[in-house]
């Protein structure tokens, strides 16, 4: 909803905003409210009913069904504000927050924080590209998020196993730029937080993280290739390990309607002491299809070479995905989405994934198949 152009109660909010600026900095500027609520329900087979933590040492228990009323099946439930300024010659101001919240309980998400999904702000040009600051999506989710059959929808998206868990990172400075048929992302992050303390005074490599991702598009075809590295802090004493991937993923698009996907990302993570933690090469590929009715179907395939895995031996895990999607008008649509993985939890949900999904597989099976039914709306 952009409050330029909003109702009158929309047109209230927007001039209390700017009621320090002047007409001219009215003119000049725009800020839009934004967000997308979305809550389906699901059924899960073979669930674990102890829930993996380091104090039972990552054990799970019997299995079970699970039936629940959940939040973001095809998109996490966020609300959020962006702006732009027009600062003259080309050039713009623009900011971002965005909030993540649990639609089924109403508390916020990203461990509680008031803009856990994204807060930056930065200056772009149209000609030479864009600089942002702060927490936000970093190069290699904005690349690939373009190559994956479900676009990283939020419920059955093996996301960290493709790409880490640091996809979104604090104290982040991030560069992009348009050139033609090309776009190029990249990123350095002073202190990720995922697994440390954020920024160390002395120790300039600890949590840091940098990538960059080039992207080429030009009519059907489409394609991406890029490098990404993240040191979390692996011990207490603040070593850090080094989590590199690299990945390569091209589409075909057939008449505006039918695409085709598929992507290769290796991966390497080794501890402080150089020892191979995890050492895996992940395959994905799938297809999306368009209906003139509104309808529109996408199809998944995700599989995971795990190489070696400490000194466990873990089998392979793949995973089919498949969802329906029906939009009953240009901001609210009515989905089915289903996954079925094999050798794991859902979206990969293993020790060699750190249960980063939520999706425990019970002790002594070997499956798990997950299905819901929703409604989302995007304003």
């Amino acid at each position: 909803m952009n409050l330029t152009h909003g109702t009158k109660r929309g047109n209230v909010v927007l001039a209390l905003a700017f009621s320090f600026a002047g007409s001219a900095a009215q003119a000049q500027s725009s800020m839009t409210l934004y967000g997308a609520v979305d809550a389906n329900l699901e059924y899960v087979n073979h669930y674990s009913t102890v829930t993996p933590t380091a104090a039972n040492r990552f054990s799970t228990g019997a299995s079970a069904s699970l039936y629940r009323l959940n939040s973001g099946g095809l998109s996490g439930s966020r609300f959020g504000l962006r702006g732009t300024e027009d600062l003259g010659g080309g050039l713009r101001a623009l900011f971002a927050l965005e909030s993540g919240f649990s639609l089924d309980t109403g508390t916020s998400l990203n461990g509680g924080r008031l803009f856990g999904r994204q807060a930056f702000i930065g200056l772009s040009n149209k000609e030479i590209g864009s600089v942002t600051f702060g927490r936000q999506f970093v190069s290699q989710y904005d690349a690939l998020s373009q190559f994956s059959p479900t676009g990283f929808a939020s419920q059955y998206e093996p996301t960290v196993a493709e790409i880490g868990a640091d996809y979104r990172s604090d104290n982040v400075v991030k560069y992009a730029g348009v050139f033609g048929p090309l776009t190029a992302v990249a990123h350095w992050t002073f202190g990720n937080g995922v697994s440390g303390n954020g920024e160390v005074p002395g120790q300039f490599r600890r949590d840091s993280g940098y990538g960059s991702f080039l992207t080429y598009a030009s009519g059907p075809v489409a394609a991406t290739a890029g490098y990404t590295q993240y040191n979390p802090t692996v011990t207490q004493a603040g070593d850090t390990g080094s989590f590199k991937k690299a990945a390569v993923a091209a589409s075909y698009t057939f008449n505006s309607r039918a695409k085709l996907v598929a992507g290769y990302r290796w991966g390497q993570n080794k501890m402080a002491d150089g020892s191979i933690l995890l050492r895996d090469d992940f395959y994905w590929a799938g297809a999306n299809y368009h209906f003139n009715n509104g309808l529109d179907l996408t199809l998944g395939y995700y599989y995971d070479d795990i190489i070696k895995f400490g000194t466990s031996s873990i089998k392979n895990p793949w995973q089919v995905s498949f969802i329906a999607d029906y939009n009953l008008s240009k901001r609210t649509d009515v989905y089915l989405t289903t996954a079925y993985t094999k050798n794991a939890g859902l979206n990969f949900d293993t020790t060699a994934n750190n249960f980063a999904s939520g999706y425990f597989l019970g002790k002594g099976q070997s499956s798990m198949f997950g299905v819901a039914v929703g409604i989302r709306n995007k304003f």
